[in-house]
């Protein structure tokens, strides 16, 4: 029986377990600082990879999930935040190169939809919409069982969907306008909130916080600060917003939320239900239509990794 890698790459830590096959629960799992001084990225995560490698057992494939862009029929990593090294890294060819074994490359949003469709709470659905809510917004796309990355996998950056065309509405991370993740993610809520707080008669709490972010923003909502309730709500609208269109292109089964966010869903999950139903053109996608949460959690990266490779080896 051979053994699978999962790799999770990401800006604070890098993670990685091997994996029997059919079996979730990892036969060895490792998790380091992302950086050590004077140590190369590559370095490190080669060393880990070796880490969680049986010594005699045959390994069959590694994904890796990366946050950022990336060329998966290239293997090569577009950009990573806060990895500037990283920037048109071909990963593939250097892993493959040195450990000889299959490696498989994808955005780690796109494959926590994959992690979610093969474990979690989209097991059943070959038609599934997945958003990870946290800092910014992400997501993926199953598609009659076929995970959608585009020509160059680039594709589903469901954050991106303009959901209000307002030059003067907030700006994105990416520098454009009125995107979702400007809106529905942890910073847009706390830049709405900190927007409306110059107005000095917004009556707040939060005005004293030393500290304002998703977080505490929800803490203030669920002690009833009326700003901090209204962030949320606002976040649920404009996130109903773009769910229903993209429920209008793909019509899928169930749509789940992921990240940090989705874990205040008594916060926005209301408004995020009365805008979805607003702007549907026919209440026909709606019809058997499951609305629920992610269940993968902090292993969403490394199941969705583990995923992938064996998506392509059920493909091969």
């Amino acid at each position: 029986m051979s053994i699978r890698i999962a790799v999770d790459l990401g800006g604070t830590h890098l993670r990685a377990a091997a994996f029997r096959t059919n079996k979730t629960e990892p036969l060895i799992h490792k998790k380091i600082k992302t950086r050590s001084e004077g140590e190369p990225i590559f370095e490190r995560i080669l060393g880990l990879i070796r880490e969680v490698m049986p010594a005699d057992e045959p390994i069959s494939g590694i994904g890796v999930a990366v946050p950022g862009p990336v060329d998966p029929e290239e293997g090569i990593i577009i950009q990573m935040p806060n990895i500037p090294e990283m920037r048109h890294y071909p990963l593939v060819a250097e892993l493959q190169a040195i450990l000889n074994v299959p490696v498989y490359l994808g955005n780690d949003a796109n494959l926590a939809a994959l992690g979610e469709w093969r474990y979690g709470a989209g097991q059943g659905h070959d038609h599934l919409l997945y958003f990870t809510i946290s800092t910014g917004v992400g997501g993926g796309v199953i598609s009659d069982g076929h995970l959608l990355e585009g020509s160059a996998g680039l594709g589903a950056e469901v954050g991106h969907v303009v959901v209000k065309a307002d030059d003067e509405g907030p700006v994105c991370g990416c520098g454009l306008h009125g995107h979702l993740e400007a809106l529905a993610s942890g910073t847009g809520i706390a830049n709405y909130v900190e927007w409306r707080l110059n107005d000095p008669e917004t009556e707040s709490n939060l005005r004293s916080s030393a500290t304002r972010n998703a977080v505490t923003i929800a803490e203030a909502a669920r002690a009833g600060d009326p700003l901090a309730l209204e962030a949320y709500r606002r976040a649920g609208y404009y996130l109903g917003i773009g769910v229903a269109s993209f429920l209008h292109i793909f019509n899928p089964s169930i749509v789940i939320l992921g990240g940090g966010v989705s874990q205040s869903r008594e916060l926005f999950w209301q408004p995020y239900e009365e805008s979805l139903r607003a702007n549907v053109f026919n209440p026909a996608y709606l019809e058997n239509l499951v609305l629920t949460t992610a269940a993968l959690g902090d292993d969403a990266g490394l199941l969705g990794a583990l995923a992938l490779v064996e998506t392509k080896e059920l493909s091969l």
